[in-house]
Protein backbone atom coordinates (compact mmCIF):
# COMPACT_ATOMS: atom_id res chain seq x y z
CA UNK A 1 0.00 0.00 0.00
CA UNK A 2 2.56 2.54 0.98
CA UNK A 3 6.28 2.61 -0.04
CA UNK A 4 8.89 5.38 0.58
CA UNK A 5 11.86 4.72 -0.72
CA UNK A 6 14.92 7.25 0.36
CA UNK A 7 12.45 10.08 1.05
CA UNK A 8 13.76 13.61 1.59
CA UNK A 9 12.62 16.91 2.37
CA UNK A 10 14.51 19.77 2.58
CA UNK A 11 12.83 23.58 4.05
CA UNK A 12 14.18 26.40 1.98
CA UNK A 13 16.57 24.87 0.03
CA UNK A 14 19.53 26.57 -1.42
CA UNK A 15 19.37 29.50 1.07
CA UNK A 16 21.27 30.23 4.64
CA UNK A 17 18.02 28.42 6.12
CA UNK A 18 17.63 25.80 4.61
CA UNK A 19 16.89 22.80 7.24
CA UNK A 20 16.68 18.77 6.57
CA UNK A 21 13.43 17.15 8.30
CA UNK A 22 13.86 14.00 6.36
CA UNK A 23 16.68 12.25 5.98
CA UNK A 24 17.00 9.90 3.18
CA UNK A 25 13.64 7.48 4.76
CA UNK A 26 12.46 4.46 3.41
CA UNK A 27 10.27 1.72 4.59
CA UNK A 28 6.52 -0.03 3.73
CA UNK A 29 3.12 -0.37 5.03
CA UNK A 30 0.88 -3.32 3.73
CA UNK A 31 -2.79 -2.95 3.52
CA UNK A 32 -4.77 -3.99 6.87
CA UNK A 33 -1.91 -3.11 8.75
CA UNK A 34 -1.74 -0.46 12.23
CA UNK A 35 1.76 1.29 12.13
CA UNK A 36 2.20 4.05 14.61
CA UNK A 37 5.34 6.33 14.33
CA UNK A 38 6.37 7.64 16.61
CA UNK A 39 8.60 10.33 17.68
CA UNK A 40 9.07 13.58 20.11
CA UNK A 41 8.86 17.39 18.97
CA UNK A 42 11.03 18.22 16.17
CA UNK A 43 11.62 14.34 15.24
CA UNK A 44 10.07 15.14 11.62
CA UNK A 45 6.86 12.60 12.28
CA UNK A 46 4.88 15.78 11.36
CA UNK A 47 6.80 16.20 8.31
CA UNK A 48 6.35 12.57 7.57
CA UNK A 49 2.74 12.52 7.61
CA UNK A 50 2.35 15.79 5.58
CA UNK A 51 4.45 13.45 2.55
CA UNK A 52 2.31 10.54 4.07
CA UNK A 53 -0.99 12.76 3.76
CA UNK A 54 -0.16 14.01 0.08
CA UNK A 55 -0.01 17.73 1.64
CA UNK A 56 3.48 18.07 0.80
CA UNK A 57 5.52 16.25 -1.75
CA UNK A 58 9.62 15.27 -0.80
CA UNK A 59 12.50 17.22 -1.74
CA UNK A 60 13.85 13.79 -3.26
CA UNK A 61 12.58 9.88 -3.40
CA UNK A 62 9.93 8.41 -4.14
CA UNK A 63 6.46 7.86 -2.60
CA UNK A 64 3.70 4.90 -3.71
CA UNK A 65 0.71 4.73 -2.43
CA UNK A 66 -2.10 2.20 -3.53
CA UNK A 67 0.40 1.78 -6.76
CA UNK A 68 0.49 5.37 -7.77
CA UNK A 69 3.57 7.27 -7.65
CA UNK A 70 2.26 10.72 -6.12
CA UNK A 71 5.63 11.83 -4.87
CA UNK A 72 5.87 14.27 -8.34
CA UNK A 73 1.94 14.67 -8.45
CA UNK A 74 0.61 18.57 -8.84
CA UNK A 75 -1.28 20.41 -6.21
CA UNK A 76 -4.46 18.89 -7.83
CA UNK A 77 -3.83 15.81 -8.40
CA UNK A 78 -2.86 15.88 -4.86
CA UNK A 79 -6.05 16.83 -3.66
CA UNK A 80 -7.82 14.18 -6.07
CA UNK A 81 -5.53 11.41 -4.27
CA UNK A 82 -6.55 12.76 -0.53
CA UNK A 83 -10.30 12.79 -1.67
CA UNK A 84 -10.23 9.09 -2.70
CA UNK A 85 -7.40 7.20 -1.16
CA UNK A 86 -6.63 9.22 2.62
CA UNK A 87 -9.41 8.89 5.65
CA UNK A 88 -7.77 11.82 8.07
CA UNK A 89 -8.42 12.35 11.84
CA UNK A 90 -6.35 14.89 14.03
CA UNK A 91 -5.94 16.09 17.22
CA UNK A 92 -8.76 18.78 17.26
CA UNK A 93 -11.63 17.08 16.27
CA UNK A 94 -12.32 19.49 13.15
CA UNK A 95 -15.60 19.05 12.88
CA UNK A 96 -18.41 21.85 12.14
CA UNK A 97 -19.61 22.44 15.97
CA UNK A 98 -23.21 23.59 15.15
CA UNK A 99 -24.00 20.68 12.97
CA UNK A 100 -25.20 17.65 13.79
CA UNK A 101 -22.98 14.38 13.99
CA UNK A 102 -24.71 12.80 11.00
CA UNK A 103 -24.08 16.03 8.78
CA UNK A 104 -20.45 16.36 9.75
CA UNK A 105 -20.09 12.92 8.71
CA UNK A 106 -21.40 13.42 5.43
CA UNK A 107 -19.63 16.27 4.96
CA UNK A 108 -16.44 14.41 2.60
CA UNK A 109 -19.74 12.58 0.49
CA UNK A 110 -21.24 15.99 -0.20
CA UNK A 111 -18.23 17.10 -1.76
CA UNK A 112 -17.77 14.72 -3.86
CA UNK A 113 -21.18 14.84 -5.39
CA UNK A 114 -22.69 11.99 -3.70
CA UNK A 115 -26.42 11.23 -3.83
CA UNK A 116 -27.98 12.12 -0.81
CA UNK A 117 -29.84 9.09 -0.44
CA UNK A 118 -26.14 7.29 -0.65
CA UNK A 119 -24.36 9.46 1.11
CA UNK A 120 -26.83 9.46 4.44
CA UNK A 121 -26.33 5.44 3.91
CA UNK A 122 -23.15 5.51 4.44
CA UNK A 123 -23.05 7.77 6.72
CA UNK A 124 -24.60 6.07 9.27
CA UNK A 125 -22.06 2.49 8.55
CA UNK A 126 -19.69 5.03 9.30
CA UNK A 127 -21.08 6.50 12.46
CA UNK A 128 -22.00 2.45 13.29
CA UNK A 129 -17.98 1.31 12.90
CA UNK A 130 -16.94 3.82 14.35
CA UNK A 131 -19.22 2.86 17.65
CA UNK A 132 -21.82 5.47 17.67
CA UNK A 133 -25.74 4.48 18.45
CA UNK A 134 -28.56 6.61 16.54
CA UNK A 135 -28.99 8.55 19.57
CA UNK A 136 -26.07 10.88 18.53
CA UNK A 137 -27.04 11.33 15.23
CA UNK A 138 -28.94 14.45 15.42
CA UNK A 139 -26.78 15.64 17.89
CA UNK A 140 -24.98 19.07 17.41
CA UNK A 141 -21.43 17.82 17.15
CA UNK A 142 -20.65 20.51 20.09
CA UNK A 143 -23.06 18.75 22.67
CA UNK A 144 -20.68 15.66 22.47
CA UNK A 145 -17.74 14.63 24.80
CA UNK A 146 -14.25 14.84 23.89
CA UNK A 147 -14.33 11.10 22.81
CA UNK A 148 -17.83 11.08 21.46
CA UNK A 149 -16.22 13.94 18.65
CA UNK A 150 -13.34 11.72 17.83
CA UNK A 151 -15.32 9.25 16.76
CA UNK A 152 -17.25 11.23 14.92
CA UNK A 153 -14.04 12.48 12.85
CA UNK A 154 -13.30 8.57 12.69
CA UNK A 155 -16.67 8.48 10.86
CA UNK A 156 -16.13 11.12 8.73
CA UNK A 157 -12.64 10.01 7.85
CA UNK A 158 -14.31 6.53 6.61
CA UNK A 159 -16.73 7.34 4.54
CA UNK A 160 -15.36 7.77 1.17
CA UNK A 161 -13.45 4.49 1.96
CA UNK A 162 -10.13 5.16 1.85
CA UNK A 163 -7.04 3.06 1.28
CA UNK A 164 -5.17 4.22 4.20
CA UNK A 165 -6.53 6.37 7.70
CA UNK A 166 -3.86 8.37 8.95
CA UNK A 167 -4.41 9.60 12.71
CA UNK A 168 -2.67 12.76 13.71
CA UNK A 169 -1.95 12.58 17.39
CA UNK A 170 -6.18 11.59 18.20
CA UNK A 171 -5.83 11.33 21.79
CA UNK A 172 -3.74 14.69 21.94
CA UNK A 173 -6.39 16.20 23.35
CA UNK A 174 -8.46 13.65 25.76
CA UNK A 175 -7.93 12.33 29.17
CA UNK A 176 -6.79 8.71 29.87
CA UNK A 177 -10.02 6.91 29.84
CA UNK A 178 -10.95 8.81 26.14
CA UNK A 179 -8.09 7.88 25.34
CA UNK A 180 -8.59 4.56 25.57
CA UNK A 181 -12.18 4.32 23.83
CA UNK A 182 -10.80 6.45 20.67
CA UNK A 183 -7.71 3.89 20.98
CA UNK A 184 -10.51 0.81 21.10
CA UNK A 185 -12.49 2.10 18.07
CA UNK A 186 -9.18 2.03 15.89
CA UNK A 187 -8.02 -1.53 16.81
CA UNK A 188 -11.81 -2.39 15.86
CA UNK A 189 -11.65 -0.98 12.59
CA UNK A 190 -8.28 -2.61 11.49
CA UNK A 191 -9.10 -6.05 13.29
CA UNK A 192 -12.79 -6.14 12.27
CA UNK A 193 -12.68 -3.91 8.88
CA UNK A 194 -9.19 -4.36 7.35
CA UNK A 195 -9.01 -0.93 7.28
CA UNK A 196 -4.63 0.49 7.57
CA UNK A 197 -4.09 2.87 9.90
CA UNK A 198 -1.17 4.91 10.47
CA UNK A 199 -0.90 6.76 13.69
CA UNK A 200 1.45 9.67 14.43
CA UNK A 201 2.09 9.80 18.09
CA UNK A 202 4.79 10.79 20.27
CA UNK A 203 3.52 8.64 23.27
CA UNK A 204 4.83 5.31 23.98
CA UNK A 205 1.76 4.60 25.87
CA UNK A 206 -0.61 5.51 22.53
CA UNK A 207 2.01 3.73 20.17
CA UNK A 208 1.46 0.41 21.90
CA UNK A 209 -1.49 -0.17 20.92
CA UNK A 210 -0.42 -0.59 16.99
CA UNK A 211 0.92 -3.57 15.88
CA UNK A 212 4.30 -2.42 14.39
CA UNK A 213 5.95 0.89 15.80
CA UNK A 214 8.47 3.22 13.70
CA UNK A 215 10.55 5.66 15.70
CA UNK A 216 11.68 8.37 14.23
CA UNK A 217 14.11 11.27 15.69
CA UNK A 218 16.33 14.03 13.88
CA UNK A 219 14.64 12.91 10.63
CA UNK A 220 16.21 9.49 10.40
CA UNK A 221 14.46 6.06 11.17
CA UNK A 222 15.73 4.86 14.28
CA UNK A 223 13.81 1.67 14.54
CA UNK A 224 11.21 0.23 12.47
CA UNK A 225 9.59 -3.13 14.73
CA UNK A 226 7.19 -5.31 15.06
CA UNK A 227 5.41 -4.86 18.30
CA UNK A 228 5.18 -8.45 19.94
CA UNK A 229 3.13 -6.92 23.20
CA UNK A 230 0.08 -4.82 21.71
CA UNK A 231 -1.98 -3.21 24.38
CA UNK A 232 -5.56 -4.19 24.10
CA UNK A 233 -7.36 -0.56 24.13
CA UNK A 234 -10.81 -2.87 25.25
CA UNK A 235 -9.00 -4.69 28.13
CA UNK A 236 -7.83 -1.82 29.47
CA UNK A 237 -11.35 0.26 28.90
CA UNK A 238 -12.87 -2.39 30.96
CA UNK A 239 -9.84 -2.42 33.70
CA UNK A 240 -10.05 1.51 33.70
CA UNK A 241 -14.07 0.72 34.68
CA UNK A 242 -13.44 -1.86 37.34
CA UNK A 243 -10.84 0.34 39.25
CA UNK A 244 -13.41 3.45 39.43
CA UNK A 245 -16.24 1.02 40.57
CA UNK A 246 -14.32 0.50 43.56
Amino acid sequence: MIEFQNISKIYNPGTPEAYTALHNISFAVKDEEFVAIMGPSGSGKSTLMHILGCLDTPTSGTYTLDNKDVSTMTDNELAEIRKDKIGFVFQSFNLLPRTTVLRNAMLPLVYAGIAPREREARAIDALHASGLTEEHFSHLSNQLSGGERQRVAIARALVNEPTLILADEPTGNLDSHTSLLVLETLQRLNREHGVTIVLITHESDIAGHAARIIRVRDGIILSDEKNETVRDAATETRLYDDLKRL
